[in-house]
C-alpha cells in the first residue's frame, strides 16, 4: 500500500472542561504521534491482514515506547456502539464549526498484557481507529486539560501501568461525523503494514 500522508488535527474547543483534539486519518497506518516517543513496528511490507470479531483478541503486539520497549500485549475490541447528537452537546465540547456536526462512538476493549516490562494503558491502546462506512478514520478523542463527559463510557487512567498476567477493560470515545456509521474498528501497524480490523456489524 501506499504511504499515507498525516492528517492535521481537528479543532475543538471544551465548555469549562479544557482543550481537546481528534485525529482523523485519511489513510490506514497514519499516525499522530507528536515526539519521537513512538517508532513504527515495521518496515517491511506485508500480507493484507485478517479481519476479526470483535471479542477476539489481537495477536500479541511489541511495545515500542521507551519505558517499556518489547513488552508484548493484546487488545481485544468487544463492544461498539454510536452515540446521539445530545450526547455531544452534553459532552462539555464546543464543535468548531468547520468540521460540522459530529456524534461520538463508544469502543469499548480489553487490554491484556503479556510479557515484559509494565506498560501503561494509554500506551497499550494508543493505536485504535475507528473507521466509518464513507471511509473516514478517526484517533480516540484527547483531552488535554480536562476529561469530557459520556454516559456509560468513563474515563480511565491512561497512566496506569499493566503487569504480565493482567488485563483491564475501558471505552474509548471517537468522533465522526453525523450521518456515518462506525463500520469498523483497526489498530494500526506502522505505515507499512495494513491494520488489524475488527467489522462492526449494524
Amino acid at each position: 500500500m501506499s504511504r499515507p500522508t498525516p492528517p492535521g488535527p481537528r479543532h475543538l474547543t471544551a465548555l469549562a472542561i479544557g482543550i481537546t483534539t481528534a485525529i482523523t486519518l485519511t489513510a490506514c497506518g497514519a499516525s499522530s504521534d507528536s515526539g519521537a516517543s513512538r517508532d513504527h513496528k515495521s518496515s517491511a511490507p506485508t500480507k493484507q491482514s485478517p479481519t476479526f470479531r470483535l471479542g477476539d483478541a489481537s495477536p500479541a503486539q511489541e511495545s515500542q515506547m521507551q519505558n517499556s520497549r518489547g513488552a508484548t500485549y493484546t487488545v481485544t475490541p468487544t463492544k461498539v456502539v454510536t452515540g446521539t447528537k445530545a450526547d455531544f452537546e452534553n459532552s462539555g465540547l464546543e464543535q468548531d464549526k468547520e468540521d460540522g456536526p459530529q456524534v461520538p462512538v463508544y469502543v469499548w476493549s480489553t487490554l491484556t498484557h503479556k510479557s515484559g516490562k509494565p506498560m501503561a494503558l494509554g500506551d497499550m491502546d494508543d493505536d485504535l481507529v475507528v473507521r466509518t462506512d464513507a471511509g473516514q478514520r478517526t484517533r480516540a478523542l484527547i483531552v488535554l486539560l480536562g476529561q469530557a463527559k459520556w454516559p456509560n463510557c468513563p474515563a480511565f487512567d491512561s497512566d496506569k501501568k499493566l503487569v504480565a498476567g493482567q488485563s483491564q477493560s475501558i471505552c474509548s470515545a471517537f468522533l465522526i461525523p453525523q450521518g456515518q456509521k462506525a463500520a469498523a474498528v483497526e489498530l494500526t501497524q506502522g505505515f507499512y503494514k495494513k491494520p488489524l480490523e475488527w467489522a462492526v456489524k449494524s
